[in-house]
């Protein structure tokens, strides 16, 4: 039998998911390169996921604490969508993917991580970048480190 290695979640799977908002918590903080936030906007921000489903796996997320699109004021509504953009633009420019996932999901029935937090996933994608092993082994692989994600996205930031 093969192993596959991915000491990184445990700090996920033992983490207490129950207390605070992510977004919130790390927003507030001003450890931008420890908490993997590449930009900051006047109304958002974008960070990586922690625990990608993709290389480059991207969240762009108001700093206000709202559940749904309609809970934003209309100038964070704009902000969080012109910062979006500002996501797809390095992500293009670091990763040259041939498409990218952009997604939301309200509520945790529909896949809310945060549930009480509104924010936008974007993934690069590529032909083929999904095989056999999220579909039978129930397992991602992430080919480059998060920091060196981290150093590559960050080298491809206009403000």
């Amino acid at each position: 039998m093969k192993r596959l290695w991915a000491p990184w979640r445990m700090e996920y799977l033992m983490s207490d998911k129950a207390d605070g908002c992510i977004f919130c918590e790390k927003a507030a903080e001003d450890e931008d390169r420890k908490n993997m936030i590449l930009l900051r906007s006047r109304a958002s921000f974008v960070m990586m996921n922690a625990y990608p489903y993709n290389n480059g796996h991207l969240m762009v997320a108001p700093y206000t604490h709202a559940a749904t699109l309609a809970d934003l004021a209309d100038e964070e509504r704009c902000d969080l969508i012109e910062t979006l953009a500002k996501a797809e633009g390095i992500i293009e420019r670091a990763f040259h993917p041939q498409g990218m996932n952009m997604g939301i999901n309200l509520g945790h029935c529909a896949g809310a991580g945060v549930p009480g937090h509104v924010h936008v996933h974007i993934l690069p994608r590529w032909e083929g970048d999904t095989n056999f092993m999220p579909v039978l082994g129930e397992t991602r692989v992430i080919p480059e480190l998060l920091m060196q994600t981290y150093e590559r996205l960050l080298e491809h930031v206009e403000e």
